[in-house]
């Protein structure tokens, strides 16, 4: 009989205080786990100023919180709170890793259909959660698995849907796949770590599936928001499209090489141009 489930979340948080509070406190109203579900959340604030760290404390007493600067992006963060986890972890081992971002609301089943995708795809294999808006209930997937040569997100269909990669926003990691792909890689310290590691674990023969149904509630980014807000000029378009939060040369340069062969350097070039262009024809 396997082990009742062990279950380390990780997240991060940087002044969505509300957000966070609202994550947390969907992930403490799951019902309907298997008997013994260990629950543990590890939590990364790099550098709240909104109150954050006081009121998890606060409200979520037995969250492990771990504040550190505010150089300290998604990929990095995720990186701490699994560290953080495997060394708690070592007297009573997690049997499983939920990556969580802290703007996911979870639906009260969630945990437990995650789990319980797990044991009907194989113990050894990754389970995502789709989300959606609020204002489409049930539909308007904004985050979900990718599949194809154009990372399409895959819609859930009520049965497991294979995937070839994945937003990084509901994840469920058996140990398995943590021990022999580790974290999010460490060039990747914002965006673009969710789908390399995917990637990466797809490679080493693991089969990665979508849950059945929507596992809860986040909103997509705008659209017109960092390099493609209206009106912003050549320069700063640049200045935002190179940045952290886009698609840091370096870091793209090492997606595109690992995942794009022998295409890199054309991808490489193109959304730095497409940047400019679009910048330049709004002028």
């Amino acid at each position: 009989m396997p082990p009742a489930p062990h279950v380390a979340v990780l997240m991060t948080s940087h002044n969505r205080c509300a957000k966070t509070l609202s994550a947390l406190a969907a992930l403490d109203r799951q019902r309907a786990l298997p008997a013994g579900t260990v629950v543990r959340t590890h939590l990364v604030d790099a550098g709240s100023t909104d109150g954050t760290p006081g009121a998890v404390r606060r409200l979520h007493p037995g969250v492990r919180l771990r504040s550190v600067g505010t150089d300290v992006f998604w990929g990095e963060g995720m990186r701490i709170a699994s560290r953080d986890s495997c060394a708690v972890g070592a007297a009573a081992p997690w049997t499983h890793q939920l990556w969580l971002n802290d703007d996911v609301e979870l639906a009260d089943d969630a945990l437990a259909v995650l789990l319980a995708t797990a044991r009907q795809v194989g113990e050894d294999s990754v389970v995502v959660g789709a989300v959606h808006s609020r204002e489409s209930f049930g539909a308007g997937t904004t985050y979900s698995g990718r599949r194809g040569r154009a990372l399409d997100l895959v819609e859930p269909t009520g049965h497991p849907e294979p995937c070839h990669t994945y937003n990084g926003n509901v994840v469920l990691l058996p140990r398995a796949v943590r021990e022999r792909v580790g974290d999010i890689d460490r060039p990747f310290t914002h965006g673009m770590g969710d789908y390399d590691h995917g990637f990466r674990a797809r490679k080493a023969g693991f089969r990665l599936y979508v849950a059945p149904h929507h596992v809860g509630v986040c909103e997509a980014n705008p659209p017109l928001i960092g390099s493609r807000e209206p009106g912003i000029g050549l320069r700063e378009a640049l200045r935002r499209v190179t940045s952290q939060r886009e698609l840091p040369p370096r870091q793209w340069w090492v997606y595109c090489l690992r995942h794009n062969w022998p295409w890199a350097p054309l991808l490489m070039v193109s959304p730095y141009m497409r940047t400019l262009l679009r910048a330049a024809a709004a002028r």
